[in-house]
């Protein structure tokens, strides 16, 4: 198993993708502490790797609040002994970020996913990272989004928030990799599984059925399909293993081909 006793932190464990990277990270042998800010859904995450015999301990973090995150990071380490990976994949509903040009939008609103999403992920990897320095390994990782890298309709701060994010993990490779630390982000494609994605059919659909805006998403990939929740959390799972150990201070493009690297 790719993760045999890897110890896992993921904060918004309770999102679509959160809880696809903790199943799968489960199924290799990863031992997961799950964190949201909602209970029932991470408990929800919890119970389905437990019942499929895997291990994996819930949380109610706010990976915004810096002393919870502590707290609980020296609680993993007390119990398991270690943190091999923190994985930030919090998100904030997208009906607050979204939907509004650019010339509309009050300076609040732009500013939010901004702070909230560069924010955590500083925190969470600046907090692990100080755990992993000491035992000279680990891997801290977040999610991104297309709009990261590419010009795109009605996302406010949503796009600038992102690309943030991207420049955050290579300056913290720069510094980490020399402790032995790897710093890596994944950027997929719209995924449909997600509530997310949904929101922003709602949002920006522009008159087309669910199926219609499917196709549509569908249409800017070169295999012409959507892609997967199952194909993020696979690659997630290689990125954290040890067979991944080359790569660090990048961000993996998973937009099947819609942005050129």
């Amino acid at each position: 198993m790719m993760l045999k006793d890897k110890v896992v932190v993921i904060y918004g464990a309770g999102g679509a993708i959160g809880g696809a990277v903790a199943r799968a990270d489960a199924s290799e042998g990863a031992k997961l502490f799950v964190t949201g800010r909602l209970r029932a859904p991470v408990d929800a995450v919890a119970q389905d790797i437990v019942s499929a015999g895997g291990s994996a301990e819930a949380a109610t973090i706010d990976a915004l609040d810096e002393q919870a995150v502590d707290r609980h990071l020296q609680y993993v380490s007390d119990r398991a002994g270690r943190v091999d990976v923190s994985f930030n994949a919090i998100g904030i509903p997208d009906r607050k970020i979204v939907g509004v040009p650019l010339i509309d939008l009050d300076a609040e609103q732009f500013s939010l996913p901004i702070a909230a999403y560069t924010t955590s992920y500083f925190l969470t990897a600046r907090l692990a990272a100080r755990r992993m320095v000491a035992q000279h390994s680990g891997v801290i990782m977040t999610i991104t989004a297309l709009p990261s890298r590419a010009g795109s309709l009605l996302v406010g701060g949503y796009g600038p928030a992102h690309a943030a994010k991207e420049a955050l993990t290579r300056s913290l490779s720069a510094e980490l990799a020399p402790h032995g630390i790897r710093v890596v982000g994944l950027r997929p494609h719209g995924i449909p599984e997600t509530e997310s994605m949904r929101e922003v059919y709602e949002l920006k659909g522009s008159g087309m059925t669910w199926e219609e805006f499917q196709g549509y998403l569908a249409s800017t990939t070169h295999p012409r399909r959507v892609m997967t929740l199952a194909e993020v959390a696979n690659v997630a799972v290689f990125m954290a293993s040890d067979k991944a150990s080359g790569m660090t201070g990048t961000t993996v493009n998973l937009t099947m081909g819609s942005l050129d690297d």
